[in-house]
């Protein structure tokens, strides 16, 4: 009987229904309107799609779609192609200071390993093969023309030559030797105490300051990577960041530091992070 009973869907569909809101209090009727499914589907339907329209015009037009986890934009990529480059420059001035640090803490405390300094002193014996060079006429005629030509012309422009100083930084007498096998990677020179201390070239004061072992040490760092060190000095008369120039006094020489044996000037010279002997540079 349910079964014979049962409505069609179209007239299911169609039946109507009404919506009435009344006044709790005195059950006046305020508003009426007549429903049916098909009413209330057609009005859900269109609700939704307003919703959906609505929803994708914010994504597509505003920047609420920024904060939408995982969305990928033009500008996200930009910025973060900047930054990564901006971490990759960061990481190489890192590197570098890190290893301009290295070098500097090596001159301070006269420590550098054995690999570096076989790197930076050891040379190469390249033998070279004899081969049978033969000139040809041609190449003759030409040669003898090109040097007639020349005992003629005047050069259009000379080459400047640059011209690199190195001065001692004090008059004494040498009482120990630069000598890499008991790791001593500088000179000794004999000073009455309170003797004025000159820098050897131009440049700029990288260190001025009191050390336990070393007393009063002050290095300067000069052009073509060269890098000067001078220990054990009662005083200093420049600050760090201070521009020298060739001459000028920096310190006062004394006898300072838990490794001085007396009154002397205790100098380095590094080039490119390895010490060379100074009396390779400098007539002391």
């Amino acid at each position: 009987m349910k079964e014979k009973n049962k409505k069609p869907l179209k007239e299911r569909l169609l039946n109507k229904y009404r919506l009435v809101i009344l006044n709790e209090s005195s059950y006046e009727e305020r508003f009426s309107y007549k429903l049916s499914v098909l009413n209330i589907f057609l009005l859900s339907s269109l609700l939704a799609l307003v919703i959906i329209v609505v929803t994708i015009c914010l994504i597509a037009f505003t920047s609420v779609r920024e904060y939408i986890p995982g969305y990928d934009s033009t500008q996200l990529r930009i910025n973060a192609l900047q930054n990564i480059e901006k971490v990759d420059s960061l990481s190489l001035v890192i590197a570098k200071n890190q290893g301009y640090i290295n070098s500097l803490g090596s001159v301070i405390s006269g420590e550098v390993s054995e690999e570096k300094l076989r790197e930076g002193l050891s040379t190469k014996k390249v033998d070279i093969p004899k081969y049978e060079f033969r000139i040809k006429k041609e190449d003759s005629l030409l040669r003898s023309v090109v040097e007639k030509e020349d005992k003629f012309n005047t050069p259009a422009m000379e080459t400047k030559k640059v011209e690199f100083y190195l001065f001692s930084p004090a008059s004494g007498q040498v009482t120990s030797r630069y000598d890499f096998g008991i790791k001593h990677f500088g000179i000794d020179i004999a000073l009455p105490e309170k003797t004025p201390i000159r820098t050897v070239s131009n440049g700029v004061v990288i260190f001025s300051e009191w050390t336990v072992q070393t007393g009063y040490v002050i290095i300067i760092e000069h052009s073509y990577g060269l890098t000067s060190v001078y220990k054990h000095n009662d005083s200093g008369l420049v600050s760090q960041g201070d521009l020298v120039e060739s001459g000028q006094v920096i310190g006062i020489s004394g006898n300072t530091g838990e490794l001085s044996t007396g009154p002397h000037l205790h100098f380095e010279l590094w080039r490119d992070g390895s010490p060379v002997n100074p009396e390779e540079y400098i007539s002391f």
